[in-house]
This record gives structure tokens, sequence and C-alpha cells, in this order.
């Protein structure tokens, strides 16, 4: 873990000063999440019910959890996974979220409405303007909502269109998050449903996500 601090401690060093109090407050999760709330999180909401919320939500610095996967770190909770779910293998639900997670994307920095990817030495950055929400009806029957953003800066190298979800529907900072980034349009996007990168807080050491991926 040495070296992944140090590399952003240049890299984002401003963000991670300022959300470092995150990694000693990370159970807490702010407010607890109200009947609807936790409703919504299930995939179960009235569409009325959804608000728009800002790119504020998703503010700090977030590591990649597919690196987790790739080092078995991970395997607790696809274990439990698979003994909640007796039709499926733990092998099985990990060949699922390693398409789902797989992303080469290993950091990212949000804040004032600027996002900053760090890709192996590539940083790319981009100030992105809210582009509404979409409500989505999965084969299960559960909904979903993403929220939009857009990079308008044309000489940015970094995602012209992003999509967050993270199993809320109304404003509240977010405690982890699965992301969708592009360059075509946010209706190719939408139709993305097997590879999703996800996102926990960069302070969480690995068994902290672990911890937080089969309590919470």
């Amino acid at each position: 873990m040495a070296g992944k601090g140090e590399k952003s401690l240049l890299a984002l060093g401003v963000l991670l000063i300022s959300h470092q109090a995150f990694a000693h407050t990370h159970h807490s999760h702010g407010k607890p999440l109200t009947e609807m709330e936790q409703k919504a999180a299930e995939g179960i909401f009235n569409d009325r019910q959804v608000k728009d919320r800002s790119l504020a939500d998703w503010d700090g610095v977030w590591q990649s959890v597919y690196p987790y996967l790739l080092n078995g770190d991970l395997d607790p909770v696809f274990r439990k996974k698979a003994e909640q779910d007796k039709g499926q293998s733990a092998e099985a639900v990990k060949a699922y979220y390693r398409k789902g997670y797989a992303t080469g994307v290993e950091s990212i920095g949000i804040e004032n409405n600027i996002m900053e990817f760090h890709l192996g030495n590539k940083v790319t950055s981009c100030k992105y303007d809210y582009a509404g929400y979409k409500i989505l009806t999965y084969a299960s029957g559960k909904k979903g909502v993403r929220y939009l953003f857009e990079c308008k800066e044309a000489g940015s190298q970094a995602p012209k269109y992003v999509q967050f979800s993270d199993h809320g529907i109304i404003p509240r900072q977010s405690a982890h998050y699965h992301i969708f980034m592009g360059n075509s349009s946010q209706e190719a996007l939408l139709k993305e449903m097997d590879n999703w990168p996800t996102y926990y807080p960069f302070q969480l050491t690995s068994a902290q996500v672990v911890d937080e991926m089969l309590h919470h």
C-alpha cells in the first residue's frame, strides 16, 4: 500500500487532504438510510421519488476494486454470494464480477465538478456538467438510476460521457459507486450492462473494502 499512497499524495494530494478523515468514519455513511432509500437500493421505487443529484455526491478520492479481485482479496465476498444463491458456484460469481469490475482506471479524484482519472502513468481530467438521470428497468424487474455527466472541453482526453450508479435516487454522499465511461454517447452507455467498474474510498485497505462488501 505504501507505493500506492506515495503516488497518490503526489497526484491527488489536495483531494486526499480534504477527505483524509473519511477513512476513520467509513462505517457511518452519514445518516442512516430511510425506508424509502433502502427500498430504492434494492431496486424498488416509484419514478417520482427520483431526484436530481450534483457531482458533489461523489466528491472524494476513489480506488478501483478490480485489483482486489485479481489478487484474490475479494474471494470471501464471492463465496458468501454463492452461499446466498445456491444455483451458482463461487467461481461463477467471481467470473461475473471479473467482467463487471474490469477497468484500467486505478483511481478517480472528484472535486469542484472536476474528475481526474488515473490510468497507469496517464492522468486525464475534465470539468463535468450534469446531464440529468435515466431510470432503467432490468430483466429482473428491479429498477436502477444512472446519473449522467458530460465533459465539454474539446481538448480533454478524459471520457466525454460518464454515468454513476450507486443504488441511490436522491442527494446523498456516495459510499461506493459503479461508473460507466465512454466517448460515443450517453445512449450507448445506457445499454452497457456487463461492465460497471466499481470504486470505494481510496483510503480503505483491501480488508476494509471486503468488510464493506460483506456487511453493507
